[in-house]
């Protein structure tokens, strides 16, 4: 969708309460995260955690006072059971890959920068027949990876044929990080990786995985995990409610009308 599409869209509203002002350019997603706040909002004041003379801002910036209200709301109307400690040795059975230390990866990459005002479709299809090539690329006597690393990457290791050396987790911004480690692919990964800087083409060259940590040692951290997960299941499905049972104009939000699944 286009910046002159989102100009284009009708004021929405929850209630009767505006989410955004008329010609306001706001992405589908950013209306929706604006009408789950606005219904967080008033079932604060419903519940007499908020002034009813709190008003909504018309940038979608909320009180110091509604954002108290509503993690008092979330705090007394979704009841996050403690995970067993079976369910916990199941999770870290299937993710112990994600409970070592000292894991390194040896990774090149080919940056497709994103700067101010750049398109980021025009970005990806400049970006995928580059992909797509060194994916498909067999002749084992060219290093194709590092030619087009020093053609395309707009990282300066791309005058090394996009070579990054030897990283740990903590080397990289988290949404790369996460691309990384704790997986056990080595070669070019099957997928762009977006990070804040851009598009990456990424070759995980060599993986040492590490010392696994007993299950002992990180259960707090499994067992956070597990409540991170159901809490934002539980919230979906208490925004899904409160749509259900509010007026809601020009804006697609799930709704239901019956109560949380427990």
């Amino acid at each position: 969708m286009s910046i002159e599409s989102f100009a284009a869209q009708p004021v929405a509203r929850i209630n009767g309460i505006a989410l955004n002002s008329a010609g306001e350019a706001l992405s589908p997603e950013e209306l929706r995260q604006r009408a789950c706040t606005e219904l967080l909002r008033q079932a604060a004041q419903t519940a007499g955690l908020l002034d009813v003379g709190d008003t909504a801002s018309a940038d979608g910036v909320i009180s110091e006072a509604a954002t108290s209200a509503i993690d008092a709301l979330l705090e007394q109307s979704l009841k996050i059971p403690d995970p067993s400690d079976e369910a916990c040795r199941r999770y870290y059975a299937a993710r112990k890959n994600s409970y070592r230390t000292g894991e390194r990866v040896r990774v090149r990459h080919i940056l497709f920068a994103v700067t101010p005002g750049v398109d980021v479709v025009a970005l990806r299809k400049r970006a995928e027949p580059v992909f797509l090539d060194v994916r498909c690329h067999d002749d084992k006597a060219v290093d194709r990876f590092a030619e087009l690393a020093q053609k395309f990457s707009n990282c300066p290791s791309g005058e090394q044929g996009g070579d990054l050396g030897w990283l740990v987790d903590t080397d990289c911004a988290p949404e790369f990080s996460r691309e990384l480690f704790g997986h056990i692919e080595v070669g070019v990964l099957p997928r762009l990786v977006h990070s804040r800087f851009g598009l990456h083409i990424v070759e995980v060259l060599e993986r040492e995985f590490g010392k696994l940590q007993p299950y002992e040692t990180v259960q707090g951290a499994v067992a956070m995990a597990l409540r991170q997960q159901t809490f934002v299941t539980t919230l979906r499905q208490y925004l899904s409610l409160l749509a259900g049972a509010a007026t809601v104009e020009g804006v697609e939000l799930d709704t239901a009308e019956t109560p949380l699944v427990q």
